[in-house]
């Protein structure tokens, strides 16, 4: 009797656990990462559908881009969120956040005389202007509470922006309440989309330490 072809059956006998256990594995990957997908995603949005504004120490303005001093619409809205919220008593202090874009032009710098412009008196506005990212700007406003003995603070960014920048906020230590500006007309739905996989992955990475 031959038994050549016996060491291939062996192998092939062998090798179908271990693919079915990969597969099996590879599909509980798959599944967890659709759930995590799934609850930072329903986190977007739920920050995004919520102004918590409410009487609090400072507003904090998240820096966005800036054209030569001058504030990109983004940013513009952000910046007359933050005025409207000031106009309504919510808070005495403005605090604008952001570092230098390139262009020798700070977005911290660019608020606060966008503001001062509007009718904010220069004496009720911080301005930070070496943070270059949501975590830096995250632990210098850090800084400036406890500098300031700021106990609530309500941050305004961009509705997508806000769930990521409350989580690192309450990683600092730091309280505070969420108000997302008003849309501009240049954003879209394709643009809306790009934002929501940016925030997913961005506070992904976070959480993993590896941004």
């Amino acid at each position: 009797m031959s038994l050549q072809g016996a060491p291939a059956a062996v192998e092939t006998r062998t090798s179908r656990p271990f693919l079915r256990w990969t597969l099996i594995a590879l599909a509980i990957v798959a599944l967890a990462v659709l759930i995590w997908i799934r609850w930072v995603y329903g986190q977007i949005e739920w920050y995004a559908s919520r102004d918590m504004a409410v009487p609090s120490d400072a507003i904090a303005v998240f820096g966005a881009a800036e054209y030569d001093g001058r504030p990109s619409p983004v940013f513009r809205a952000r910046l007359d969120h933050a005025e409207s919220l000031y106009n309504r008593g919510i808070a005495p202090l403005i605090v604008t956040l952001g570092g230098d874009g390139g262009d020798h032009f700070s977005e911290g710098r660019v608020g606060e005389e966008y503001l001062v412009g509007a009718g904010v008196p220069d004496s009720d506005i911080i301005a930070e202007t070496e943070s270059t990212s949501t975590d830096e700007s995250v632990r210098r406003l850090e800084v400036i509470a406890r500098t300031n003995d700021l106990q609530r603070i309500v941050v305004v960014s961009d509705a997508t922006h806000l769930f990521r920048i409350h989580q690192i906020c309450a990683a600092h230590g730091l309280n505070v309440l969420t108000s997302p500006r008003p849309r501009v007309p240049i954003e879209g739905p394709s643009g809306e989309r790009e934002r929501i996989q940016h925030e997913i992955l961005s506070y992904t990475l976070w959480r993993l330490h590896l941004d």
